[in-house]
């Protein structure tokens, strides 16, 4: 009997304790374009790390022109950040959806970046081709003045 009083009241406990953490504000931002904003503040902090001068000289906050694209301000945002980070797994699944959209875009990215390194090794290998043509197009008066100056410089030394 008594047994099974604990087990009621243990329970009880564990079903009452079921309560959310955060309570779902009014303007809840949907998912999607929560996801959407998380990624585009990614790349922003992204873009900051890489080159901090840039956008640390620009008059307007970033932060606030990316909720002003997604028309939403920033308490609404803040207020829906808490809440979806009040659920950790959901908020992992969020996070993982970001991290696979800056892997494409990184892949993507590196790919461009080894085309336009082929490109510039291309144009390297003709700007020598074309200084070598050059070079051979030289007029026979400057070469006939090397080669002078080697037979004057092959007497002096025999003498």
């Amino acid at each position: 009997m008594k047994n099974c009083i604990v087990i009621i009241l243990v329970l009880f406990l564990s079903v009452s304790c079921k309560k959310e953490l955060v309570k779902q504000p009014a303007k809840l931002i949907e998912k999607e374009k929560m996801v959407d904003i998380m990624y585009d503040l990614s790349l922003l902090d992204a873009m900051r790390y890489q080159n901090p001068l840039p956008l640390d000289s620009v008059e307007t906050d970033p932060v606030k022109f990316i909720l002003r694209k997604f028309k939403v301000d920033s308490l609404q945002f803040a207020q829906s950040n808490m809440y979806y980070a009040a659920d950790y797994e959901g908020y992992k699944e969020m996070f993982d959806e970001v991290s696979k959209r800056l892997a494409v875009n990184q892949r993507a990215t590196d790919s461009i970046l080894k085309i336009e390194e082929k490109k510039a090794a291309k144009e390297k290998k003709q700007k020598e081709k074309d200084s070598i043509k050059e070079a051979v197009k030289k007029p026979l008066k400057q070469q006939a003045t090397i080669d002078s100056i080697k037979q004057l410089i092959q007497l002096r030394k025999k003498r």
